[in-house]
């Protein structure tokens, strides 16, 4: 018994050990929550951004602003005022009035050529889908600052250029802009790896980054919403030489545009680009993501939900919606977004079959213990 003891021994924490060892079959696509939690810390915002768990202001607010910077008097009032009204109406979808009231600013302002009148005026004509004009005033911007906004208007030009590309291409503005999955620079990363590549076609991957950064500035300041942000984002997002890709990410992004598109042909292909961008893994499904989507777009759903009614009752007791706004929600900090792991079917396989191992391992050596007091016991039953 001894003998088979240790041997028994022996095998189980050789077992043990086998489970626990870096294993290359095992490892290679068991996405966990280590996963998802490490590309959230490449891309911080990303996440909550895809699902609107953000703080964003609505259209109550707006409508407020601009009611509240139109009570100073025409003669009085300043180019940040016109800014404000502006931005308003295009948030509140109203991209004609969001131009005149910019032309309106540099009409009254020649002799300056601010570049938040440029960026602000070529940021509504491409919300008003006239993207050439919009491209004229990106660039101007640029010329003026190219690093504000961490460079942010580098990437709308790039996107818009990008856009104004594959419509001609493709002859179909409601589809998305890269039809194809199978390449290996999916859509915008490899017209950004094509601007970026020097003569001798070296290219450093952190211009990814400071791609997904711009797109991600576009969503919170734009249309957090839009598919065509939405898909630019998934394509940077799968591709990011020297730093990992972020599929469980990029899975969201594509499917989060297939929820904003009526086009069912578009639906279908978001969802094939999401498939791709999980491929390579065998526990996480489109069809798990696509589930712990819809809860976290609750959530956001929910957030939002709360800021409209606060606003709505600063406005009905005469508030000033700035000050309340920033009081409630920038001078606290946001209950973090719950993300749904499903437990056990994020657990590592390897990891699985090791508490296996150590659940049998022990039932069997209990179940060995007790049959050796047993016949202790009947043993000294038969000497007595």
């Amino acid at each position: 018994m001894s003998y088979f003891r240790m041997y028994f021994t022996i095998g189980c924490l050789s077992l043990l050990a086998t489970t626990l060892l870096p294993n290359q079959q095992l490892n290679a696509c068991a996405w966990d929550y280590d996963t998802i939690a490490m590309e959230r810390q490449r891309f911080p915002e990303a996440h909550e951004l895809i699902v609107g768990y953000f703080v964003r202001h609505s259209d109550a607010y707006y409508q407020w602003r601009i009611e509240d910077r139109l009570k100073t008097p025409f003669g009085n009032r300043t180019p940040a005022q016109y800014d404000d009204i502006a931005v308003a109406y295009d948030k509140l979808g109203d991209s004609p009035k969001a131009i005149a009231t910019m032309l309106e600013k540099m009409q009254r302002w020649p002799d300056q050529l601010k570049y938040e009148s440029q960026a602000n005026l070529g940021t509504f004509y491409i919300h008003n889908n006239e993207l050439e004009k919009g491209l004229i005033h990106i660039k101007k911007a640029i010329e003026i600052n190219p690093d504000a906004h961490f460079g942010r208007e580098i990437y709308q030009q790039l996107l818009v250029e990008y856009v104004i590309e594959q419509r001609e291409t493709n002859g179909n503005n409601n589809l998305p802009l890269n039809r194809s999955t199978d390449t290996v620079f999916p859509g915008f990363s490899e017209y950004v790896f094509n601007k970026f590549q020097d003569e001798n076609g070296s290219f450093e991957g952190k211009e990814f980054k400071k791609a997904a950064k711009g797109i991600l500035g576009m969503m919170r300041f734009g249309h957090y919403d839009s598919p065509i942000l939405l898909e630019a984002l998934g394509d940077v997002l799968l591709f990011r030489v020297g730093s990992g890709q972020s599929n469980m990410i990029a899975a969201r992004a594509y499917l989060k545009a297939a929820m904003e598109t009526d086009s069912q042909t578009a639906k279908a292909i978001y969802r094939k680009k999401a498939d791709r961008a999980l491929f390579m893994q065998e526990v996480i499904g489109t069809s798990r993501v696509q589930k712990d989507l819809e809860d976290e777009i609750k959530q956001g759903k929910a957030l939002f939900a709360q800021i409209q009614a606060d606003e709505q009752a600063w406005v009905k007791a005469g508030k000033n919606l700035d000050k309340a706004f920033q009081d409630k929600y920038y001078n606290s900090s946001l209950p973090v977004m719950k993300v749904n792991w499903h437990f056990y079917d994020t657990i590592p396989l390897n990891v699985r079959m090791a508490f296996t191992v150590i659940i049998v391992c022990l039932a069997v050596l209990i179940s060995m213990y007790r049959y050796r007091r047993k016949h202790k016991a009947q043993a000294k039953l038969q000497v007595s």
